[in-house]
Formats: structure tokens, C-alpha cells, sequence
């Protein structure tokens, strides 16, 4: 983008009206383009419905149910009661139908995976415990059967799973094994007298933990363990076990603690279970990618036990789907509270001798708090392309080998960081709030709360964007399988041209790599889309290729000496795989730009884009100028662009936060309801109003001028 906008000094625009929850058109219509050299304006409607993307229908549903009072949060309740309500909840929203898209037409559902993410997430705004819990029942427990069995399991128990009447849980986490689902302890073996597996936890360690509807509501489970038969070990598997009878008294053979109070989330009833010598039928084996004959022979579709061990995973991944869309969406609760608050709150007289300036109008504010939405949008519209892709792979459009593959990347690439930010952006915006956001009733507080355990379920996210590098790396390692040193050497060095990893959602950039040292250039240089990609681009391909040159010799080397080379560049990898999705975020956010909509709307993006774009460049700009690509010059220019953009954006971030749709109903804090805005406007007119009475006491100071 060449930018040719004139800085904007920042306004204080009146107190904004509350926002309903679909966009409203307050501000200019769609489609009025501004004035040539004017400040461009958003179109508020049209950006809102821009962000509720495809399953937009789906979405404004979820809305209103999340509206209704009986399926809010209510603050200061205790565990056992929250949890209480929370499953009465659940029959609210068996009730409404929202729950039952994804399942197949043959039992009464519809089959529509993307909406019914869609969906899901929304109740994040109505409380994230009910949210949790829904998924626990119909995205884990329920999608485990679904995914995993096969027709007489379809019909035998997704009908009660989907009423209800069957509350369950989803038993893979161990208390000694969490993201490490392959070396779990429960054993299944199979017993071919009887024709029954034996489920048996054989130490401490590997009890079943963390469980969703385990410690009070769930009467069965889906129980993942080592597959046995015929003294061979098939890795692990799932199966369908009874649990409680209906008195909800334990089965003979299984046990069970209550987790008990949690940091957050304490609706939902965690548990832990137990199993010794627990019996179930041969057919309770979840059988589409692994079954049991009579005799106990084993037989797969997929040979190899590790492809077959990850594609049965790869079925469950809607889990880290929702996660990073519902992140989102918090993020965007948390700003639309701080960023009305910041342009209502008044603080400290810099500017004026009578009026004091409004928060959002102090660059320190804006710093800390538009940065934030410039990335909560980068989030949200990858997000979108990532429900698209989801959707594709399981409605079968899409639903290659190597489609699932990618969708598995790019949800262990965004997860991670939208879950980071958002606890990032929750923590920043209860700060911007001071004491006003410490309070429950603002909300910020309960959000995070709730929040923080989603960086490390579903997958912990330092062990999913270990699991995205090594995705990089094979991609590395198979166009440089035959390569010799020196042209691994020359890629290194020159980072040669149609640079991508296509398998791992890169999108090729047919340029090479400009002399990013180079002082001659002016400050639009790193304005212009091209340069933003080719620097963010540029650090991915770099450090993806200087630790597959470190490891290159990792084959040949014994199994502690391979395993220590590969442990001295995890944090490399790691920081590798952050950039890249960082990378895809970028590349969504400039891809909306074209579907913005209208002129105004997509020139505020742009310079938002931009913000998301300097900022990554900023926070890593130790590397950019260790690494050459930027000279010392144009590192200066990247944070006093930063600033130029704070200025440009400042007129529009209500609009901005305006434009994720969330109104009073959902948002729920008192200081985002215009209540800070009467208040100051009351305290000003007190003020107005004495001195033109005179009537306000002399300062101090004025009478020591005389």
C-alpha cells in the first residue's frame, strides 16, 4: 500500500451508542465513498457483516440464545451451583436445536460442520463454562463416536448423546501423559473367550483427568487406551464404556475423584476415573480405523500405526477449531469494553484549563490498546479461512491425505496465538480500565479467568507449534532431500525465488529477496504490501532452513545423540513455527482487503493491516537487523510508522469494535454501556455551570501571581 492519506490528530468524538447485536447502520451507509483528501470513514453495517463471514446465519442465532438471561453467567455463584446450572443450560440449548448441526441426517442432524462451529463459539459471549460443556458433550464426547465409530455406533448412541440423555465424557487425558497421547497407560485387552476388552489403569499415572462431565453428570465416556490383543500392542484407540448407572453411582470396577474448584471454567464438573478390570462388549470398540475379529485379530484400513494413530486425532481437530474462534471472539469482548471506556474516560488536564483529555487520546493508550485490534482482526479473518477449510475436509470437498494434513498445521499454528492473545489482550484491557476493570461486573476479569486454561487444552500451544514446525521441516527436508551442502548453502544465503512451503499454507511469493539493508529507499518501501509480505515471509523460509541446516545430520547420528541435537533447536523451531502463523494471519487479513466494503471502510483496514503488519516486524526487529534485512535507518522508521498509524486509527476505533456486533446484551459491563459517558458529561457541566456562575474557589496558584 502506498500511503496517501494525511495524518489525522486524534478527535474525541462523542459517547457512542451502544451497539446492538448484529451492526446497525449508525454511521455512514454502505457503499458513500469519502471525499478525495478527506479522513475516510468506516461503514460500520458493512465491516459487521464482512466479520460474521459465511455462517453469518448461523452466527446472529447463537447471538440471540447467548441474549437470553437464563443462559448467561451469574457472577458469584458457588461451584456446585454454577454447575448445576450450567447443565440445565445444556437443555436449553438441546431445545434450540443449536447443538445438533454437525451430526450426521441419518439421526436427526444436518450435517453442516462449518455452521456448527460457527455457532458454537458465539456462546463464549453467554459464558464460557456452558460453551465448554456443550463441547465436552456433543464436540468431544458425541464427534468421538461420530468420527470414530462406525454406523450401529451412530445409531446405537448418538441419539441419546444428542438428547441428552446420555451426559459423557472424553477420556484421553492421563494425569502423566497430557499432550503425549500416544505413551497413555489405560490398557484395553481383548479377551476372545468372552469376546470383551478389559479396561484396566494399571498405576497412578494413568488415571483418566481434567474430564469434562466426569466428577457428577457424565454416565459414560469415550476411553482412549492401548488397543491389546493377541500380546501385540496396536497403539492407542477408543472405546465406548458405561460408567455410571441411574442412580449415578460408579459401575462395579471404576472410580473417580472431583477435580474441585479450578482457576476458571467452574461450571463444568472436572473429574478423574479409574478403571480395573472393567468389561465391554467387543463391539464397543470404536471401529472405523481399527477393529477387533472374534478371535482377536487385529485389521486396519491404514497400516502404518502411526499414520493411523494420527488420523484418528485428525478427526477430533474441531476442538482447536472453536478454540481459536471463540479466543477471538473474547478478544473482542475485552476490547470493545476498554476501547468505549478509553473514549468516555476523561483523566488529567494536559491540553486544556478546563476539560480533561479523553484516554484514548494519549499515545501511550493507543499503543497499548489498538495494536490489540489490529491483531484481533488478523485473528478473526483467519479464522474465517480456517472454518473454511475445516469445513471443507469434513463435509468431503476437500478431504485428501493432504488436506487433512494442512488443516491439522494450520490449527496447531493459529490456536496457539489466538489463545495467547487472548489473555494478552483480556490482561492489557483490564489494565487500560483500571480499578473499574478489576470489578466482576466489568467483566474482563471472569473472561480471563476463564480463558486461561485454553492455552494448554486441546493441546498444549508451545507442543502444537512444535508440531507446526516439524511440518516445516519435513516440507524443508523434501525439496532439499538431495541437495549437497553448497546448494543448501546458496538456498540459505539467497533464499531463492517461488520460495514457499505450499504443503504447510504458505503462499508462494515469485520474487526474490530485495537488499533489505539498503538506506536509499524511502519510508513507503515498507508500506507497500509486497515489502511486508516478503519480510514476514522471509523470516519463516530463514529460520526454517537454517535449523534444517543445523539438524541435517541428525540420521546419521544414534537415537540420545539425535534427540539432543533436535532438543538444542526447540525453541528455534518453535519461534519458527509462531512466525508462520503469524505469516497466515497476515496473509488473511490483506486477502479481506479486497472484500471490504467500500473505499472508507478498506483504506481504515489498510492502515490497520499495516499496524499488524509494523507490529510483527517491531517485536522481532532484533532479528531483522541481525540478520541484515534492515538496515538501522529503516528500524527507526518502523516504530515512528507505528505511531503516524496510531494517529490515523485513533478517529475510528469504536467503529471498529462497533463492528464486531456485540451489544449491551452480550457484552454485559457496566462501563461499556455509556454510563462513564454520562458521568463525565455530568461532571463537566457541574464544572461549566460554576464558572459561569463565578462561583468556583480560586486555585491556589492564581493567587500567589498576584
Amino acid at each position: 500500500m502506498v500511503d496517501t492519506a494525511q495524518s489525522t490528530a486524534p478527535t474525541t468524538p462523542a459517547a457512542p451508542q451502544s451497539a446492538p447485536a448484529a451492526p446497525a447502520p449508525t454511521r455512514p451507509a454502505s457503499g458513500v465513498p469519502a471525499p478525495v483528501g478527506a479522513t475516510p470513514r468506516v461503514d460500520v453495517e458493512g465491516l459487521g457483516r464482512q466479520l460474521l463471514g459465511d455462517w453469518a446465519e448461523a452466527r446472529l442465532a447463537s447471538r440471540e440464545l447467548a441474549k437470553r438471561p437464563e443462559v448467561q453467567k451469574v457472577e458469584g455463584l458457588s461451584v456446585a451451583d454454577h454447575r448445576k446450572r450450567v447443565f440445565e443450560q445444556l437443555k436449553l440449548l438441546v431445545e434450540n436445536g443449536q447443538v445438533h448441526r454437525a451430526f450426521p441426517k441419518s439421526v436427526g442432524g444436518r450435517e453442516d460442520h462449518g455452521g456448527n462451529i460457527a455457532a458454537f463459539e458465539e456462546l463464549v459471549a453467554a459464558d464460557p463454562s456452558l460453551q465448554i460443556k456443550s463441547g465436552v458433550q456433543w464436540g468431544l464426547f458425541g464427534a468421538a463416536v461420530m468420527h470414530l465409530g462406525t454406523e450401529p455406533h451412530h445409531q446405537k448412541y448418538l441419539p441419546g448423546i444428542m438428547s441428552l440423555d446420555v451426559p459423557g465424557a472424553f477420556a484421553m487425558t492421563e494425569t502423566g501423559h497430557g499432550s503425549d497421547v500416544a505413551s497413555i497407560g489405560t490398557t484395553a485387552t481383548y479377551d476372545p473367550d468372552t469376546q470383551e476388552f478389559v479396561i484396566d489403569t494399571p498405576f497412578r499415572g494413568a488415571w483418566k483427568d481434567y474430564l469434562g462431565n466426569a466428577a457428577v453428570d457424565a454416565t459414560a465416556a469415550v476411553v482412549f487406551a492401548q488397543l491389546i490383543t493377541k500380546g501385540v500392542n496396536h497403539g492407542v484407540h477408543a472405546f465406548y464404556v458405561p460408567i455410571r448407572d441411574e442412580n449415578g453411582d460408579f459401575l462395579p470396577g471404576i472410580g473417580g475423584e472431583d477435580d474441585g474448584q479450578k482457576g476458571g471454567l467452574n461450571g463444568i464438573d472436572n473429574g478423574r476415573l479409574h478403571f480395573t478390570g472393567v468389561r465391554i462388549p467387543r463391539t464397543d470398540l470404536l471401529n472405523r480405523y481399527g477393529d477387533v475379529a472374534e478371535d482377536g485379530t487385529y485389521s486396519s484400513p491404514i497400516q502404518s500405526p502411526g499414520r493411523r494413530f494420527f488420523t484418528m486425532l485428525g478427526t477430533l481437530v474441531q476442538g482447536r477449531v472453536s478454540l481459536d474462534g471463540s479466543a477471538t471472539i473474547a478478544s473482542k469482548i475485552g476490547l470493545k469494553i476498554a476501547l468505549t471506556y478509553a473514549d468516555q474516560r476523561r483523566q488529567f488536564t494536559a491540553g486544556s484549563d478546563t476539560d480533561e483529555e479523553v484516554l484514548l487520546d494519549y499515545q501511550r493508550h493507543q499503543r497499548r490498546l489498538l495494536p490489540l485490534l489490529a491483531t484481533t482482526y488478523a485473528a478473526s479473518f483467519a479464522h474465517e479461512v480456517f472454518l473454511h477449510k475445516f469445513d471443507d475436509v469434513f463435509s468431503g470437498k476437500a478431504d485428501t491425505d493432504t488436506d487433512r494434513q494442512d488443516l491439522e498445521t494450520m490449527a496447531a499454528a493459529l490456536k496457539p496465538l489466538s489463545t495467547w492473545h487472548a489473555l494478552e489482550t483480556l490482561q492489557e484491557a483490564r489494565e487500560a480500565c483500571g480499578g473499574a476493570g478489576f470489578l466482576t461486573e466489568n467483566r474482563i476479569t471472569s473472561l480471563r479467568q476463564d480463558l486461561d486454561i485454553w492455552v494448554t487444552f486441546e493441546g498444549d500451544n508451545n507442543v502444537l507449534l512444535q508440531l507446526v514446525a516439524k511440518r516445516l521441516l519435513t516440507d524443508f527436508s523434501r525439496k532439499f532431500a538431495k541437495a549437497d551442502a553448497g546448494a543448501l548453502a546458496r538456498y540459505v544465503v539467497t533464499q531463492a525465488a517461488g520460495r514457499a512451503y505450499h504443503g504447510s499454507g504458505m503462499r508462494s511469493v515469485a520474487q526474490t529477496v530485495r537488499d533489505f539493508g539498503s538506506t536509499a529507499r524511502a519510508v513507503n518501501w515498507l508500506q507497500e504490501s509486497a515489502t511486508q509480505r516478503e519480510l514476514l515471509t522471509d523470516r519463516v523460509e530463514t529460520m526454517v532452513s537454517q535449523i534444517g541446516g543445523r539438524l541435517r545430520s541428525a540420521s546419521k547420528l544414534g537415537k540420545k545423540a539425535s534427540a539432543d541435537l533436535f532438543n538444542s533447536q526447540q525453541n528455534e523451531l518453535i519461534e519458527a513455527a509462531r512466525a508462520h502463523g503469524e505469516l497466515l494471519q497476515w496473509e488473511a487479513f490483506t486477502e479481506a482487503l479486497e472484500q471490504a466494503p467500500d473505499e472508507g471502510t478498506r483504506q481504515v483496514l489498510t492502515w490497520l493491516r499495516d499496524l499488524f503488519g509494523f507490529g510483527l516486524i517491531e517485536k522481532h526487529l532484533a532479528w531483522y537487523l541481525m540478520n541484515g534485512r534492515l538496515s538501522p535507518q529503516r528500524a527507526q522508521a518502523v516504530s515512528a510508522y507505528i505511531d503516524r498509524l496510531l494517529l490515523r486509527i485513533r478517529p475510528h476505533a469504536v467503529d471498529l469494535v462497533d463492528a464486531f456486533g456485540y451489544g449491551p446484551e452480550l457484552v454485559r459491563a457496566k462501563i461499556a454501556s455509556g454510563a462513564e459517558a454520562e458521568r463525565q458529561a455530568e461532571a463537566r457541566a457541574y464544572y461549566a455551570e460554576r464558572r459561569a456562575a463565578g462561583t468556583l474557589p480560586e486555585p491556589e496558584k492564581s493567587t500567589k501571581k498576584r
